[in-house]
């Protein structure tokens, strides 16, 4: 395994640490994940910059709120007051209904259904502040916690089965921020081509004072007849000193 697998499968690990500790490692958790790798003070830097920015705290715990837009801070207060009236339950109450959620009865599913509509934005407070909105986590952990609540009668006990469903609501919710994510990568490069192929083609038709064909813009840029196509396509035909028509 390459010295770059080895460090993204040790980020992975200490992620998936951290997750099991509430978002927080100790600093001692970090040297020790990345002890065998060597690495110098600046790239250790880097790990704790990159945990940091994804909202996990090193040596203490992070105030999740304090990633909260105004809006979302809105929203949440509302999305709590709306569920505010579900009855609260003991801890005892909590795993004999868990239980039964678990033997398949439809009622109990229900109910822990309910139960945890508290908890997920708990949960989804984990996520701020990572480009994707309060209200959209929360919609996720919502959906996967329906669908969990079905899906528990293979585990062995109460404790396991509220595990697994914490699991697959926090799962939901990193899927959600990691599509975003990816999305986004998507868009840049897109906007990235798409300025490449705007300013060469003003700079030529700028020097030939006229509008130039696709063919002119490769052979004078470098860059191939599909790559600008594409690019002008991307745009919606609104790069300016391309003769589309051609």
């Amino acid at each position: 395994m390459s010295k770059e697998a080895q460090f993204a499968k040790k980020l992975e690990e200490i992620k998936n640490l951290a997750r099991e500790q509430g978002n927080m490692v100790t600093q001692e958790q970090v040297l020790e994940a990345f002890a065998e790798l060597e690495l110098s003070g600046d790239q250790m830097q880097m790990v704790y910059d990159y945990l940091l920015q994804s909202k996990i705290g090193i040596g203490q715990h992070l105030d999740p709120e304090d990633y909260l837009t105004e809006k979302e801070q809105d929203y949440l207060e509302e999305y709590l007051s709306e569920i505010e009236g579900l009855a609260d339950v003991t801890e005892g109450e909590k795993e004999a209904i868990t239980l039964s959620a678990m033997a398949g009865d439809l009622d109990a599913q229900r109910r822990l259904t309910e139960i945890y509509l508290k908890e997920v934005p708990q949960i989804a407070k984990l996520y701020a502040g990572q480009g994707v909105f309060l209200e959209d986590l929360i919609g996720e952990g919502n959906v996967a916690l329906t669908i969990g609540a079905s899906m528990l009668g293979s585990q062995e006990n109460a404790d396991e089965a509220q595990g697994m469903l914490a699991k697959m609501i926090m799962d939901a919710m990193e899927a959600y921020v990691q599509e975003n994510a990816d999305a986004k990568k998507i868009d840049t490069r897109v906007a990235d081509k798409v300025n490449q192929v705007a300013d060469k083609a003003k700079e030529l038709s700028e020097e030939l004072r006229r509008e130039v064909t696709v063919q002119e813009l490769a052979e004078e840029s470098g860059l191939s007849e599909k790559a600008i196509r594409d690019a002008i396509r991307m745009s919606g035909y609104k790069i300016e000193g391309i003769d589309f028509k051609e």
